[in-house]
């Protein structure tokens, strides 16, 4: 896991060793073990790279590297799971190593495949820029979930391309102007979207796609996988023997964890109690040689805290664990380093205790893996199970009846709602006491009058629906907001969801979160369920099997009850979120005040925010979301401004 950087020009004239090095400092967090700098004999070709050195801690794993015949330069981000199997078939064909690095096996995969044929066989996550010289091509390859970053810009004739923004402006040498596309979506969903960014011109690799550069050119990125081919080739292999895929899923994940828990550095695992990162974490304490390493942090509000439930499902599998708990205050201290964290506009408030644990497992190890992926593989989100029990009773009345039920559920302030809930514990069953219900029938009620299922899967996510009710100037909103994938006509309405998930939050929410935050501190986080390996099996499995007695991930809880016994990870679903409401009403209203406020009023209409903050100050509605995008967007650009 590492940072890379690279400029590749049309024109005569040699690439300026100083800004290849400028642009690598710029990545310093993300390989805190060393820096290489290349650039091609005829000077049109550099590259940079920091290492955080994970396999092969030697310098015959140091980048960038030049394969053995000199044809290919390459700098890369990421880890190849299934790279000993690949060292040796190429080897049974005459291939020779010096160091024992997945580096060192793709560029001999170059060599011995070509570039597409290496990429298809490669099983893990990265992000990669290889130079062909003998045909003076650049290519950018990104992994098939999107797990590594990619950004690239094209001007005038000369390709830069970086892990993060950030050292593209120090190529620049100014800011680029902010996109008006962009800008609406990332108000509307929290983050920026691919192929976007939040600048003009520079854009985001999308997730399975290759981009060619020769002679100044760009082509257009080309996919070399595909969520839809998935999804339809899943639901033509259905599997319709469940103890069959419970006993395949299981062997299956053995195995991906195994590869997942190679490394030559100390390795633990994030664990929140939950049934993804308790199933990781079962796996890896039964195919590891000891006990894991686990980590995670806690609130004193039990409203926000999974602290207990990891240290049960710790303590059942004789893991090593370490759990912290943090202060309101200790949480807010993060606020101000997020700009720099995360590198581009983010409003996942989830990005704080992530970017804690990450710090805290640090600490002792510099792997960790996490089970980010199975709520969107296995059936996880709340909002799955509404769309499979209501959504399709919800259409057969009409919308102006739908409209009227949402304005009942939404008189009555989230807090009221949860002030009922809290009374009717006594009586209710504990699968019917969700965590936070006033915010989430306030959400049931913002997405009841939607027309089609992808416009309820908008709204579900969206934090500012139409947000060109705060922005100063709608021009751009829309246009950077993406059309549903086109699948089969027979895939259910679920599994709709889950896909779209898959192509967008997953990529451009979960995975950004979880790659900055830990790369910010130099830890490399594996996501063992999103091999593409564990997707398209995933993909096979009935959804009858995911969703059961109103739950999802039904065959996932039967796998993890191999491990852990049911009643220490069977309870509502909480998520990883902070009280970011209340706290704009307590400790940050002073400072979320005079941020709102005095911001710039370039880009907001600062008195339709001054609006929704009062409404959210009296309690009527919750707005902490939204506001925190523009907050959020307000402590980036001020930030951004300081990098040139």
């Amino acid at each position: 896991m590492c940072g890379i950087i690279g400029i590749v020009g049309s024109k005569a004239g040699r690439i300026d060793r100083q800004i290849l090095v400028q642009m690598t400092n710029a990545l310093a967090h993300r390989g805190p073990d060393g820096d290489g700098h290349w650039i091609s004999d005829d000077g049109r070709a550099g590259f940079g790279h920091r290492r955080l050195s994970i396999i092969d801690l030697s310098s015959a794993g140091a980048q960038p590297m030049i394969s053995a015949s000199g044809r290919y330069a390459l700098t890369y981000n990421g880890e190849i799971y299934n790279y000993r199997d690949l060292r040796r078939e190429l080897e049974a064909k005459g291939h020779q190593f010096n160091g024992h690095s997945d580096t060192e096996v793709i560029l001999a995969g170059f060599e011995h495949w070509g570039i597409d044929e290496t990429i298809s066989r490669c099983a893990g996550m990265f992000a990669l820029a290889v130079w062909d010289r003998r045909h003076h091509t650049l290519v950018l390859v990104r992994d098939r979930l999107g797990i590594k970053p990619l950004y690239y810009s094209v001007v005038n004739g000369t390709l830069i391309f970086a892990s993060e923004l950030r050292p593209i402006v120090v190529q620049r040498g100014e800011l680029p102007a902010v996109s008006p596309p962009a800008l609406s979506e990332y108000l509307r969903l929290g983050y920026v979207p691919a192929p976007f960014s939040i600048f003009e011109g520079v854009y985001k690799l999308p997730a399975a796609t290759t981009l060619r550069f020769r002679d100044g050119h760009a082509g257009e990125p080309t996919a070399y996988w595909s969520i839809p081919e998935v999804v339809a080739r899943g639901m033509s292999r259905q599997r319709p023997n469940e103890e069959e895929v419970l006993e395949e899923l299981d062997q299956r994940l053995r195995g991906i964890v195994a590869e997942h828990m190679i490394s030559d550095v100390p390795l633990g695992a994030f664990l929140s109690g939950g049934i993804d990162s308790s199933s990781v974490t079962a796996i890896m304490q039964a195919v590891g040689g000891g006990a894991t390493k686990t980590f995670s942090i806690g609130f004193h509000d039990p409203s926000y805290n999974e602290a207990p439930y990891a240290a049960d499902v710790a303590k059942h599998l004789q893991t090593d664990h370490t759990e912290l708990y943090v202060s309101d205050a200790d949480a807010m201290a993060v606020i101000p380093s997020l700009p720099d964290i995360y590198d581009e506009p983010f409003a996942d408030i989830s990005q704080i205790p992530t970017f804690l644990v990450s710090k805290l497992a640090r600490q002792q190890v510099t792997v960790a893996l996490s089970g980010d992926g199975g709520d969107e593989l296995f059936g996880g989100y709340n909002r799955y199970l509404f769309v499979a029990d209501y959504w399709k009773r919800l259409t057969r009345f009409p919308h102006a009846l739908r409209r009227m039920a949402a304005s009942g559920l939404s008189s009555a302030s989230p807090a009221s709602w949860d002030a009922a809930f809290r009374a009717l514990s006594y009586v209710l069953p504990p699968h019917l006491q969700p965590a936070l219900p006033g915010q989430k029938i306030h959400k049931v009620a913002s997405v009841l009058a939607s027309s089609t299922l992808y416009e309820l899967q908008s709204r579900l996510v969206s934090q500012w629906a139409n947000p060109e009710t705060v922005l100063v100037s709608s021009d751009g909103v829309g246009l950077a907001r993406s059309a549903p994938l086109a699948l089969a006509p027979d895939v259910p309405a679920t599994a709709e969801q889950m896909a779209w998930d898959m192509s967008t939050y997953l990529v451009d929410d979960i995975l950004t979160k979880v790659d900055r935050a830990s790369m910010r501190v130099g830890l490399e986080a594996r996501v063992p369920l999103l091999d593409h390996r564990m997707v398209e099996f995933a993909w096979e499995i009935p959804i009858s099997f995911k969703f059961r007695n109103h739950s999802g991930k039904y065959i996932l809880r039967r796998l993890l009850e191999r491990y852990v016994p049911r009643e220490l990870f069977e309870r509502p679903k909480m998520g990883f979120g902070i009280p970011l409401d209340s706290w704009l009403r307590g400790p940050l209203k002073g400072w979320a005040s005079d941020c709102l406020s005095s911001g710039n009023d370039e880009f907001f209409d600062r008195q339709a925010i001054g609006d929704n903050w009062q409404q959210h100050q009296v309690g009527r509605v919750n707005r902490g979301g939204q506001l925190w995008t523009v907050l959020m967007f307000d402590l980036w650009l001020e930030r951004a401004r300081q990098w040139v």
